[in-house]
């Protein structure tokens, strides 16, 4: 009797895994041929822009509508924007597809997206400004300004928070207690993470945290003595006309907010999509809750001094040269190894236009998957940004494209010369 019932119960295990294996094999079969192609043909694709490029630059915003197209089509986003910085101008903004598919709205240059971690290069300046008044010293431990975050088994300092370094803890990426919970200021989600241990000794290892730029926000309204959303506005955003660059809400309207979707199956939007679940970044503050246009964001980083090869209306003028040098510095370990990420800033070197290129930027990502992305070349004096309403979009993929087509322009044809 025991080893008929042992070879029963392997039976049924067997089976089991059989069952399951075909359960899921048959979603896949199911979610891959019944998702829909948002734009069936990437020709037709519905696009919006307020001026027409100049002349020099016809060729390249050519190149970068197909491009677009292609990826949407490819990709199978609802709508993409895009815009392009080249010396201190912004040439070409245009948005393609559709901010609400129920609504068939299409994207325009003006639609706000949300852009995810991509804000923290914004809180990144915030926190040049007030270095540059010497209010806030990057080697000052956290406490000094955030009293309400608890001493750790090792100093946690203001540098090792914003270069990922510090080793406070994270949420899951789409998982997490705070986008169910309503803030009002950056320490009002404290509660929700400050008690946790270190999950390592600072400067050891690099690890994202979007929990460590919550705390860098709360010491930019501490040490600026105003909320951080009114200096970021005031200080950041109206001097660089980021008219479109606001906090999102969970509660209140927002006019020309694009829908956001998330994909319906296997993280990628190819087999289709559904309405992003109702969130609230509000206590993510500077390390997530901002809604921008390409266009502002593309200002934004026209206006890092680092920018050669131009030196239009943006250029340098928010922080200074050395202070931008500061925060896209890349930081190192204790061990004395880069960690290819400065002070909010990611740091990367690509091809372009036939040579490796530094680009410095950031990615937005919203629920774990990329949403936005930013890409500033120095040594160029080329700024693109890219953004979707729908998570897991390769919009730094679609950005470095668009970035090689106006760095072959600009270095073989006439706006080059």
């Amino acid at each position: 009797m025991p080893k008929t019932w042992t070879q029963t119960f392997l039976a049924l295990i067997v089976v089991g895994i059989g069952l399951l294996f075909m359960l899921v094999a048959g979603m896949h079969v199911y979610m891959t041929s019944t998702a829909t192609p948002l734009h069936p043909n990437a020709q037709d694709v519905p696009s919006v822009t307020h001026w027409a490029p100049l002349r020099e630059w016809t060729s390249a915003v050519e190149q970068g509508r197909q491009i677009v197209r292609t990826n949407l089509t490819g990709q199978n986003l609802p709508g993409l924007s895009v815009a392009v910085g080249i010396g201190g101008d912004v040439v070409w903004a245009e948005g393609f597809g559709f901010a609400d598919l129920e609504n068939r709205e299409p994207v325009s240059p003006g639609t706000r997206f949300r852009i995810g971690t991509l804000s923290t290069v914004l809180t990144s300046a915030a926190a040049g400004l007030l270095i540059e008044k010497k209010w806030l010293t990057l080697d000052d431990e956290i406490q000094m300004h955030v009293p309400g975050f608890p001493k750790k088994e090792w100093p946690v300092t203001v540098r090792e928070l914003m270069s990922h370094t510090a080793g406070v803890s994270t949420d899951g990426g789409d998982e997490g207690p705070l986008y169910s919970q309503r803030c009002g200021r950056p320490v009002d989600a404290l509660p929700f993470f400050a008690d946790r241990s270190l999950l390592f000794e600072p400067g050891t290892q690099y690890r994202y945290s979007s929990y460590g730029w919550i705390l860098v926000s709360a010491a930019v309204e501490a040490v600026a003595d105003e909320p951080f959303l009114t200096f970021m506005r005031e200080q950041i955003f109206t001097p660089l006309q980021m008219d479109d660059t606001i906090a999102d809400s969970a509660t209140d309207p927002i006019p020309d907010r694009a829908t956001s979707y998330f994909p319906r199956y296997s993280a990628d939007p190819k087999y289709g999509l559904h309405g992003m679940r109702p969130i609230d970044l509000s206590c993510y503050s500077g390390s997530s809750v901002f809604l921008s246009t390409p266009a502002d964001l593309v200002r934004f980083g026209l206006s890092m001094g680092r920018l050669r090869q131009g030196s239009g209306a943006q250029a340098g003028k928010l922080l200074q040269p050395a202070t931008v040098q500061m925060l896209q510095a890349p930081q190192r370990l204790t061990s004395g190894e880069e960690t290819g990420y400065g002070l909010g800033w990611d740091l990367e070197t690509v091809r372009l236009a036939g040579e490796q290129t530094p680009v410095t930027g950031h990615d937005g990502e919203v629920l774990g998957g990329m949403v936005a992305s930013l890409l500033t070349f120095p040594d160029r004096g080329i700024v693109v940004a890219v953004t979707s309403n729908i998570s897991y979009a390769d919009t730094f993929a679609i950005g470095l494209k668009i970035s090689e087509a106006f760095a072959a322009a600009r270095s073989g044809g006439s706006a080059g010369r």
